[in-house]
């Protein structure tokens, strides 16, 4: 996992910053940001997020089966890919994309900067998650506050157990959570404050900011040094984080199950790329068993794959909540810059 800076966005800023990424951004093979990608010499090139981590093993397993070179360029979080992506337009410079989340999924949609693409390796098992013909579903999970057990245990705190108990004074403080501008976990939250509040979602964001909650640019920011559970050394012994999270420390941190909302990545083969066959190959060598199974151990997300064999510490640790607090898609694209700007609004005169 990649650790950035910690950024404090408004949405304006969010797409300067997008639109200064495009010059900046983090290669894994290649030979340079700023080069497209060129069919004539096999180079594949594939926008991701910055929580992108796959071994040199399997990357040189993609090479080696299609002959392609893999350059992979990650400009931030999720969010600042579905930026870019929408900035760019038909001119995007990529192959394809990955990383996709489904509460940005259908803003890309209706976009129009992706091309249909249905990729003869996508598994029976992710039929539900197949939201267009544009998007292949890769892998999912849940967005939940995580919990430093080992703190509230120390601290004699008692943990909470509700969305209402974090905007308390007493825990509000204890929480630190992502912008929904600039990260696809915070906007996953917002939804899911949406799904339980209502319209009165506006009053429980006010709440928690009110009471001191800690809004970060990065969920890499929020887990590896804000968090006090699992690897960091951070204050915040409350961060938004997944589900799969405790599977990494042991057990020693959980998840507040009433916060879950469902996370779904997606890829795509852009409209404009300069080698769309190399990007449906790497698509199609995302969901093949060998990268399924990785995606446990390298991105802790779920494989869309039913067949893959989850590692056994997750099985302990990392169950998913059976009733998360989920929106429509649709809905969500509707209102999603509205909420957005709404949220800012509070956030900035926080």
């Amino acid at each position: 996992m990649l650790r950035r800076s910690s950024t404090r966005l408004t949405s304006t800023a969010a797409l300067a910053a997008t639109a200064l990424l495009l010059s900046g951004c983090t290669l894994v093979g290649g030979t340079g940001a700023n080069e497209p990608s060129s069919s004539a010499s096999g180079t594949v090139t594939m926008l991701t997020h910055d929580s992108f981590n796959v071994s040199d093993e399997l990357i040189a397993e993609f090479e080696s089966a299609t002959g392609y070179d893999l350059v992979i360029t990650s400009p931030g979080d999720a969010g600042v890919v579905t930026s870019q992506l929408l900035l760019a337009g038909d001119a995007p410079g990529v192959d394809g994309v990955y990383g996709l989340d489904n509460y940005s999924a259908q803003t890309v949609i209706d976009a129009d900067v992706l091309a249909p693409y249905t990729s003869p390796n996508l598994p029976a098992s992710a039929g539900a998650l197949t939201l267009s013909d544009e998007l292949t579903p890769i892998d999912q999970g849940q967005v939940c506050v995580n919990i430093d057990h080992e703190w509230f245990e120390e601290n004699g705190v008692d943990e909470p157990t509700t969305l209402d108990d974090l905007a308390t004074d007493e825990y509000a403080p204890l929480l630190a959570v992502t912008n929904p501008l600039t990260s696809s976990p915070g906007l996953a939250f917002l939804v899911a404050t949406v799904a339980e509040y209502g319209d009165g979602w506006q009053d429980y964001w006010q709440q928690l900011l009110d009471g001191g909650a800690k809004v970060e640019g990065s969920w890499s920011d929020v887990y590896y040094v804000d968090f006090s559970g699992a690897e960091g050394e951070g204050e915040f012994p409350l961060v938004l984080s997944y589900s799969s999270s405790p599977a990494e420390s042991g057990g020693t941190t959980g998840v507040l199950e009433a916060s879950c909302t469902t996370q779904v990545e997606y890829a795509g083969v852009t409209k404009g790329a300069e080698n769309p066959t190399g990007a449906q190959a790497f698509i199609d060598f995302m969901l093949s068993e060998d990268f399924q199974q990785a995606l446990p151990e390298s991105m802790y997300m779920y494989p869309v794959d039913d067949a893959v064999e989850l590692p056994s510490e997750w099985a302990q640790h990392a169950s998913l909540v059976e009733e998360p607090l989920d929106l429509d898609p649709a809905e969500v694209a509707t209102n999603r810059d509205a909420w957005l700007e709404e949220w800012n609004t509070l956030y900035e005169a926080s």
